[in-house]
């Protein structure tokens, strides 16, 4: 590809007060050191690697750092901030707005702002708010919200509420595994089924979602709840869409491309807390990978994004 073309639903930002916050806090995304950001740097970065938009989100551990007060405080300003962002270059840059989550009043007022004064393209929600999962039923008001605007949800992971293995960032092995708890949890619980207008996205390629949904399905209707068929666990859980971002290998694409519905995998690159090496490597396999089906590679690139954003399309 030698244009940029693609759409990146997993590009970070890092507004200079969220940094500062967590700098304040001695926080880290997982154990992992949070990046300096500009937009000419991100701009640079999409350049290179046949980029055309990058939809930017915050990332782990969110904007509740523990008091609901300033989580409200926090939102508001990292979300105007990456607006104004987004207003200087539409063309190449949307959003996904932060929300305080597990404060679930906060979290639709701040949704509902984001998305109706500020235009962001969906909000993102961490895979565990302190310990809550998304599929906990406290975040049914939050759900249908969304719902009703048939908005676009970002789920990024965070670190689980556990010990983490030594030496090992989150980011490493347990992003992935909270990914996958999270989406397993709100299919178990009702949410994926009960709110069919909301499009969620899950970060990663989906943890390993797609390796272990049959598993998910034909246990949950034999052991865990027989009242349940396994098509319908099955079809619940084909409704998450997949980013590619630290994902797209020889391994881990042909159980992603197997598992997820036409049209329901996106480009991402997950800059710059993944460096630019990393989107290179992860590139390669994507761009030499010979099992897609015909048109399958342009709709991971863009298509299946501009179905999700039109406003890219325009």
């Amino acid at each position: 590809m030698d244009f940029p073309a693609r759409v990146d639903v997993h590009q970070h930002i890092v507004p200079p007060i969220w940094a500062q916050t967590l700098a304040a806090r001695g926080l880290t995304s997982g154990g992992w050191a949070i990046p300096d950001w500009s937009p000419e740097g991100a701009l640079a970065m999409m350049d290179q690697q046949s980029i055309a938009t990058g939809v930017l989100s915050v990332t782990s551990p969110g904007v509740h750092l523990g008091d609901d007060a300033a989580a409200r405080e926090l939102a508001r300003a990292v979300n105007e901030y990456s607006a104004e962002v987004v207003k200087d270059r539409p063309d190449r840059f949307g959003h996904f707005a932060s929300i305080p989550l597990p404060d679930v009043d906060a979290a639709v007022a701040e949704a509902v702002h984001a998305l109706d004064v500020l235009g962001a393209d969906g909000v993102v929600l961490m895979s565990n708010a302190h310990g809550k999962y998304l599929g906990d039923p406290d975040f049914a008001p939050l759900w249908a919200e969304l719902d009703r605007r048939a908005a676009n949800v970002f789920v990024h992971p965070a670190q689980p509420p556990m010990t983490l293995l030594p030496g090992t960032p989150a980011p490493l092995a347990d992003y992935v595994f909270d990914t996958t708890r999270t989406a397993l949890n709100m299919v178990l619980n009702g949410v994926m089924d009960r709110y069919r207008d909301v499009r969620v996205i899950l970060s990663h390629g989906g943890g390993f979602l797609p390796y272990a949904a049959y598993r998910f399905s034909g246990l949950t209707s034999t052991v865990v709840d027989r009242e349940r068929k396994a098509e319908d666990i099955e079809r619940d859980l084909k409704r998450f869409y997949f980013d590619t971002a630290l994902s797209a290998s020889p391994s881990a694409l042909p159980a992603l491309l197997a598992f997820a519905e036409p049209g329901h995998v996106l480009y991402g690159s997950d800059w710059p807390l993944a460096p630019q090496e990393a989107g290179t490597y992860y590139n390669r396999f994507l761009e030499t990978y010979e099992g897609f089906a015909p048109g399958q590679a342009e709709a991971i690139d863009r298509g299946s994004a501009e179905a999700l954003f039109p406003r890219l399309a325009r």
